[in-house]
């Protein structure tokens, strides 16, 4: 239909078409070529071979002429009619463009899709009639192929990802086959061999069998040969006693008798007595000589017997045997790692003693404390020289505050901590303990609450900042800063201010603050689990056990001080430790005996934990990524991989995916370590087998 609309209007679209065509030629797109196109010889648009069906007539036909024949040269007339210009021109258009196209490259699709788009676009311009339906189509299209290609740019990142997935995963699946390939052909050949040792013990056992089987057989003839021999002795034994009693009852005349009876004959006689006898002891002196070794069957039975429990008692002595000597060479490992912690702590003391210079009298330090003695003596009471010379200093830090109204502004360079660059004086609020306590614990309350929110870590220097400014205000905030930075500068005594000191200046990560509070809190739960009745207090008993449940990696010795530390609340009268006293502050942040011990017990297990680590990485200048792990696994072998991912980012400080090729200072990694919150997570593996020996005791 819309061929033949076309063809009935010559004269009304034939010169539009023909105006836009010219137009087309001489004034090409911006975006694509126009190719030079010309109307057909009708002057309408072609619809080639459509029209041909209305034009072709066949000369003569002939009625008689078979359908099919008909058919044929209707199509062979079609066929001789030309396809027109403007079909011929758009297809020599889409050749040449295609012809020139770099299919090689990367969207090659693309770029063969776009002549055919321009034609698309000639078609839709050149037929007004349905030029909305055709540009509705090719819209609808142009925007489902948006709509894929999105689709696809969407997609290839998780392309990327399934590909990068799946590579890691085989690389790890060839990499357990590989490490139990080993194992398996090891287990193969020991398989191999033990066949073998089973099937020589069984031929050995059935060539036993054999021969017991023979030598019972020999033992039972024998000795029925021998019985026989013994009774045939017995009977003729009997025979010569006989023969010889008649000889002597014999009457005179008898013998007289005899004696006249043939000489030759009797002599014969006792010749072949004699003879027979000689066989006879032969005989008998074969027999002892073959058969007077020979154990009678009953004797055999009792010594076969006595021989099975030998046997049996020698296995049960040679298993005891190789469990000693096990444990042996255990204790020989332990002797061996007790030495060396010997010989260090003896060049320890010697280095201590060589050093060491006499014990000041630090009672002169009460005539300059403020105080007087009294104070110095509360001061000073059970501490080490070295905690007394940090009291000193403290008093003396102490003073110089009080005295001092200004500081001095350290500058505004980027190497300042953002809290301290100020330029100029800064006036000294001259804050006490108690004030400063208070405010950094607001600090840390804050900043908990806003992580809380945010659901991420921030740093403290620039919260810390951002906390003075917005309860003091920007002019006063740098004022309040110094304040407080100098006074946690002079108050290390303080675990409030040290810690919050050390955590700003960066000697310790933030996570290390977190993990003893999470250690106290944890204990606090389980404690109050204990303490059914919620009196708030436990049985001595009751405390240690809850100790226990909640740190199971502690040692005895580590128990037992904890105790010990938590007696100054044991009420003597009822035996009963008020639990809750344990966890209190003072004014100024000093926490009770307990939680002391119980912060010191955590930094020395980090030391001692890092420092097997440091031990287990031997004579190593630089460690990777692969021997940190195993350093780990091999110090703590119930390590988690989420847990040792985290150590080993906190010792490179980089992503895990940038970690595989680095390598780091042994000492820079332990420092790291040492600043983090590290914990072991299972027991070390001397401390298992010392539990194996004692359950084997």
């Amino acid at each position: 239909m819309a061929a033949r609309g076309t063809s009935l209007a010559p004269s009304s679209e034939t010169p539009n078409g023909q105006a836009q065509l010219n137009r087309l030629k001489h004034t090409p797109s911006k975006k694509q070529k126009t190719p030079l196109f010309q109307l057909s010889d009708r002057g309408c648009w072609s619809t080639w071979p459509a029209f041909a069906s209305g034009q072709t007539v066949l000369q003569n036909p002939k009625p008689c002429c078979m359908a099919k024949e008909r058919k044929a040269s209707n199509k062979q007339a079609l066929l001789t009619i030309p396809k027109p210009r403007y079909l011929e021109q758009l297809e020599s258009y889409l050749r040449k463009e295609l012809q020139s196209l770099d299919l090689t490259k990367k969207n090659s699709q693309e770029l063969k899709l776009q002549p055919y788009r321009e034609i698309f676009e000639f078609f839709i311009d050149n037929f007004k009639t349905y030029k909305p339906l055709l540009s509705a189509i090719k819209n609808e299209y142009e925007v489902t192929l948006a709509h894929q290609k999105e689709r696809i740019r969407a997609l290839e990142p998780l392309k990327a990802t399934i590909s990068t997935v799946s590579e890691q995963y085989t690389q790890q699946i060839l990499a357990l086959q590989e490490s139990e390939r080993d194992e398996v052909k090891a287990l193969k050949q020991e398989k191999q061999h033990l066949l073998k040792v089973i099937e020589n013990m069984k031929e050995e056992k059935s060539s036993l069998e054999i021969q017991v089987e023979h030598l019972k057989k020999s033992l039972a003839e024998e000795y029925l040969r021998y019985l026989n021999e013994h009774h045939a002795r017995k009977l003729l034994l009997a025979d010569m006693n006989e023969t010889h009693n008649k000889q002597l009852d014999l009457p005179l005349h008898q013998v007289q008798d005899v004696k006249s009876e043939d000489v030759v004959k009797l002599t014969l006689a006792l010749k072949i007595a004699r003879q027979d006898l000689t066989k006879a002891q032969v005989e008998l002196n074969r027999m002892i000589a073959d058969y007077g070794d020979v154990v009678p069957r009953r004797d055999f039975e009792s010594l076969e017997k006595k021989y099975s429990v030998l046997l049996q008692e020698m296995k049960i002595r040679q298993k005891d045997f190789d469990q000693l000597h096990k444990e042996y060479d255990m204790l020989l490992e332990i002797h061996r790692e007790t030495a060396e912690e010997r010989d260090k702590a003896f060049v320890e003391l010697q280095e201590v003693q060589r050093s060491c210079t006499p014990r000041p009298s630090w009672a002169k330090c009460s005539e300059v404390i403020p105080g007087g003695a009294d104070r110095w003596s509360s001061l000073a009471e059970g501490k080490t020289s070295d905690q007394l010379v940090d009291v000193l200093l403290e008093e003396i830090g102490t003073g110089v505050l009080r005295e001092r109204d200004v500081f001095l502004g350290c500058g505004k360079g980027d190497n300042i901590p953002v809290y301290l660059r100020c330029e100029g004086e800064v006036k000294n609020k001259k804050l006490s303990k108690k004030d400063v306590v208070t405010i950094l614990k607001d600090v840390w309350r804050e900043k908990s609450a806003l992580e809380q929110q945010m659901g991420k870590r921030s740093s403290l220097p620039e919260f810390f900042l951002c906390y003075l400014q917005k309860k003091h205000g920007e002019a006063a905030a740098m004022e309040w800063s110094y304040t407080i930075y100098e006074n946690m500068r002079v108050y290390q005594s303080n675990p409030v201010m040290s810690t919050f000191y050390n955590v700003l200046t960066g000697k310790v990560s933030e996570e290390q603050y977190h993990g003893q509070n999470q250690l106290i809190s944890h204990l606090l739960k389980e404690l109050a689990a204990c303490d059914s009745s919620s009196t708030g207090s436990l049985s001595s008993e009751q405390f240690s056990t809850a100790l226990r449940e909640a740190f199971p990696l502690k040692r005895n010795e580590s128990i037992q001080d904890l105790v010990d530390a938590s007696r100054h609340r044991l009420d003597s009268a009822e035996d009963l430790i008020n639990y809750r006293a344990l966890f209190d502050e003072d004014e100024e942040g000093n926490a009770e005996p307990f939680v002391v011990m119980l912060r010191n017990q955590y930094v020395s297990e980090k030391q001692e934990y890092v420092r097997e680590l440091g031990s287990k990485l031997g004579d190593l200048i630089e460690v990777n990524v692969d021997d940190l792990k195993s350093a780990f696994h091999a110090i703590d072998p119930d390590i988690d991989e989420q847990t040792l991912d985290i150590y080993i980012g906190l010792a490179f400080q980089v992503g895990k995916e940038q970690t595989d090729q680095d390598v780091l200072p042994v000492e820079t990694a332990l420092e790291r370590l040492m600043a983090g919150d590290v914990r072991r997570v299972g027991p070390s593996p001397g401390e298992e087998s010392k539990t194996e020996c004692e359950e084997g005791e």
